[in-house]
């Protein structure tokens, strides 16, 4: 039987629970990260975030500024959207290290974000609180429930980011 995400108000398609299920794993994951990303990041871009291989998921992009580039960096990623915030999970696909955006993000906070809600929009970025990262968490795993098994995988606690209005 599928799962229903209250998150996203309805039950999971049965394409979606599949696809669910094989990102899961771990080469799930990489092929997430490694093919579907880049992809992502054309089409989420090229349709204002209306579309991208995880059909009817909120997939945004997020532009960072390179830590040691100073160049635009772009990144297709699940979100939830919270009033005028915007919820990330830094899990890199379950990986011992923190993807490269969170690194970014934390030298500089500025960042932008796509999202279906209100398109391009600067944003300060921030690392939840351990309470707040407790309390939004269980709404993350209801958007995506890789993302405990991730979080089973590495030693890393997985950073819940916030991005909020600038």
């Amino acid at each position: 039987m599928r799962r229903y995400s209250a998150t996203r108000g309805r039950r999971l398609t049965a394409y979606e629970a599949t696809v669910e299920r094989f990102v899961t794993t771990r080469p799930g994951a990489w092929a997430f990260v490694h093919l579907a990303s880049p992809v992502d990041r054309r089409l989420v871009a090229l349709t204002g975030a209306r579309l991208s291989l995880a059909p009817r998921a909120p997939v945004g992009l997020l532009e960072t500024t390179g830590a040691r580039s100073g160049r635009p960096r772009h990144t297709a990623l699940l979100y939830l959207a919270d009033g005028p915030a915007v919820l990330l999970v830094a899990s890199n696909g379950g990986r011992a290290r923190h993807p490269a955006w969170l690194h970014n993000m934390r030298a500089e906070p500025v960042v932008r974000f796509l999202s279906r809600e209100h398109g391009w929009r600067a944003y300060r970025a921030r690392t939840a609180r351990p309470t707040e990262r407790e309390r939004r968490w269980p709404d993350m795993l209801d958007l995506y429930t890789g993302y405990a098994a991730y979080q089973r995988r590495v030693t890393r606690p997985i950073p819940l980011v916030i991005l909020e209005p600038a």
